[in-house]
């Protein structure tokens, strides 16, 4: 295992290393730390310490699979700020993971702590392997064996892993028994709260599958309030139809608004009529995506992007809306479900078109505020009904959206700036206050 820690010297303008051609992740994340703190006037000492992270923990471990031969796979922890509190975010599954995503990733959830005001840093992690290619019981071992050689850098109060792309409530049910098994048997109920979205049983919170989704929802309503729009008249259209997909289509066609097209690595589907996205959800669980969907009309990519609707809602990986796909959408708003699905090159074109964009670190922030929601629960002994968990996330989503919205107007720029100002003047006030350590 090797970590890196006590970096914060390194300059703000150096870059991560990427292969020559496009930027990668984590300098479209650096470019839009700069363009905020550029903005703001963000203090050069507290611009040094957030334009990078403050460990990056690699892990190589072996695993026996069913055959009987071993594996050897590769796993991540990026913790990039704790500022605010305990390093908090999730861990994928899924071959693209890499230093670099996970850096991006990492940031990415420093700013979201701070934008929805709670008091959590930043992670995330994962381990670079698909699992759909492994059975139940490898998956398992390899989930295990993470939790293990990860070791104390993870904990209750330290750096707590949620669910992120390819894992679930199970994965971190599994975590969560691995790491009591490390600690001495007297102390392993006082440490159920080291993970978050962990299934109800095991001491999750009633509304956590559902939260992303729900704090993606709260977001378009407040936007459609603003601009004297009813839902109910409104069409929609998703990329990716995972978690945070699914329920975001299954909250809005609730709420009178139409589902008329979808798009996953199998392919797109869409109907002007409208999609019923329960059914489509059972189709997907049966034959593995969309592409084929009998009640809509197929479509590649190019045909998905052109669907006329009035929000797109990008809920799959990263680097979806960019130079090339940016000009083909017709809708009036992008809100971001997944992490970074719009490039700066994306974004720019958004802006020239005027559609507008409810930014990631914002839009999808409603896990991380249930997440927190569980944390307390466990650290309390205490469990909260539903009504109590989607009320309280429906006042922070709220505020966090009227924040952003105001800092916008303030500052006369765009939302996804507008943000990174919201989290960077938190953490600021905090380094101010505290000072730095010698």
């Amino acid at each position: 295992m090797t970590v890196q820690a006590d970096n914060i010297a390194k300059s703000v303008d150096s870059e991560p290393r990427v292969t020559v051609g496009k930027p990668s992740l984590y300098q479209n994340v650096i470019r839009q730390f700069n363009k905020a703190a550029d903005l703001m006037r963000l203090d050069p000492d507290v611009r040094v310490i957030l334009a990078t992270t403050e460990n990056e923990i690699v892990v190589h471990f072996p695993v026996r699979m069913n055959n009987g031969r071993i594996e050897v796979f590769t796993g991540y922890r990026v913790q990039h700020n704790d500022a605010l509190g305990p390093f908090k975010g999730g861990l994928r599954y899924h071959p693209s993971v890499d230093l670099d995503e996970v850096r991006a990733l990492a940031s990415w959830m420093t700013w979201k702590s701070a934008i929805v005001g709670i008091p959590f840093g930043g992670a995330k992690g994962g381990i670079q392997f698909d699992p759909a290619q492994y059975s139940a019981i490898e998956v398992e071992r390899i989930t295990r064996r993470f939790a293990y050689a990860l070791g104390d850098n993870i904990g209750p109060e330290y750096d707590i892993p949620a669910p992120d792309v390819n894992t679930n409530a199970q994965i971190m049910a599994w975590i969560l028994d691995t790491y009591q098994s490390t600690v001495p048997p007297h102390e392993r109920q006082r440490n159920i709260h080291v993970v978050t979205g962990k299934p109800l049983a095991a001491g999750g919170s009633a509304g956590r599958d559902k939260a992303t989704g729900q704090g993606v929802v709260y977001n378009i309503l407040q936007w459609a309030q603003d601009r004297n729009l009813e839902i109910q008249d409104m069409t929609f259209m998703v990329q990716g139809f995972g978690n945070v997909g699914s329920w975001t289509a299954r909250l809005l066609v609730e709420l009178g608004a139409r589902l008329v097209a979808v798009e996953d690595v199998t392919g797109a589907t869409r109907n002007p009529d409208g999609i019923d996205p329960v059914d489509l959800l059972e189709y997907i669980r049966t034959h593995g995506g969309c592409g084929k969907y009998p009640k809509g009309r197929p479509g590649d990519r190019i045909e998905f992007f052109n669907v006329d609707a009035d929000i797109f809602i990008p809920a799959a990986l990263e680097n979806q809306i960019t130079a090339e796909s940016a000009p083909w959408l017709k809708v009036r708003l992008v809100a971001e479900g997944a992490n970074g699905p719009t490039d700066p090159e994306g974004d720019a074109i958004l802006e020239r078109r005027g559609i507008d964009v409810i930014p990631d670190i914002l839009c999808n922030s409603g896990g991380v505020v249930v997440s927190y929601f569980e944390w307390l629960q466990n650290k309390r002994s205490e469990f909260w009904d539903l009504d109590e968990v989607d009320t309280k996330l429906f006042k922070k989503m709220t505020s966090a959206y009227t924040r952003v919205r105001n800092t916008a107007r303030e500052f006369n720029t765009d939302w996804r700036t507008a943000a990174y100002i919201l989290a960077l003047t938190r953490l600021e006030t905090v380094y101010k206050e505290r000072g730095i350590f010698p």
